[in-house]
């Protein structure tokens, strides 16, 4: 269970430039469950994933995983419990080092590491064969530098890394918005297969409302540094692509008229 609560984060405080980027976010995320977050720019989904990997700490609020607090932790200690995928396919990899090489470091992720160690035939043999499973030919090239293939490639390496240990959460921060469409719909039906696989809890930020019907069991829409709408269950099998869209549509209507009713107040106050 992944338990947010009241989550506040303002930056540039006091300033010209302040911008509330979390206003007292809560959402709890069962065992097991997909959740994809989908909302405008500067909605506050981006923050909010990054306050739970612990990219920086929350001005107020808690975060827990499995009922241990973990929003003082530092992002290295959460990558014990923490999985995640960037959405740039060079991040979160070592250009320069092998498949490999870089396979092994996420075998060992939380651990004392040693490469000589992890990179034995038993080892390797498994990495043949997890690699395998992405049906990218890539088993063959184990000793090539990882930086040499395409960002398709990459990426679904960086998914199979980021999921090597079963995380207790798997974060995927608009992991396919960099790739083409051919390499995204693959990485994205290798994400689904993965997270059904092995049970995973995960919560994705995507601007892609494709995605946002096809891959998740909830889906959850932020608006203004806030969860203005949460699609689950029977909602969330009948819901489609024009459906979220009418909903965002909805929300600037009303974010509309709150502001001219606010302004007719303001000049009546005068």
């Amino acid at each position: 269970m992944i338990e947010v609560r009241d989550i506040r984060k303002t930056f540039f405080a006091g300033t010209a430039n302040e911008v509330r980027a979390l206003r007292g976010v809560s959402l709890d995320i069962p065992e097991g469950c997909f959740v994809a977050v989908i909302g405008t720019n500067g909605s506050g989904k981006s923050t909010l994933l990054n306050a739970i990997a612990g990219t920086f700490a929350p001005d107020a609020g808690e975060v827990r995983i499995d009922g241990r607090d973990i929003t003082r932790w530092s992002e290295s200690r959460r990558a014990r419990l923490i999985g995640r995928v960037f959405q740039n396919p060079f991040a979160g990899t070592a250009a320069g080092m092998t498949v490999a090489e870089n396979l092994a470091i996420a075998m060992r992720r939380g651990q004392p590491r040693g490469l000589g160690i992890a990179l034995s035939r038993r080892v390797r043999d498994e990495m043949i064969e997890r690699v395998r499973t992405l049906k990218m030919g890539l088993e063959t090239r184990l000793d090539n530098p990882i930086g040499t293939l395409s960002g398709g490639q990459r990426q679904a390496l960086t998914l199979l890394m980021a999921t090597w240990l079963k995380p207790r959460l798997l974060l995927l921060d608009e992991h396919t918005a960099a790739l083409d469409p051919k390499s995204a719909a693959q990485v994205a039906e290798l994400t689904r297969q993965i997270i059904r696989r092995d049970k995973l809890t995960a919560l994705m930020v995507t601007h892609s409302m494709q995605q946002a019907v096809e891959l998740p069991d909830v889906i959850v829409m932020m608006h203004g540094g806030q969860i203005v709408r949460q699609v689950a269950g029977a909602e969330r099998e009948r819901v489609r692509v024009p459906d979220l869209l009418a909903a965002f549509d909805h929300v600037r209507r009303r974010e509309q008229l709150d502001e001219g009713v606010a302004g007719v107040l303001r000049a009546q106050y005068r």
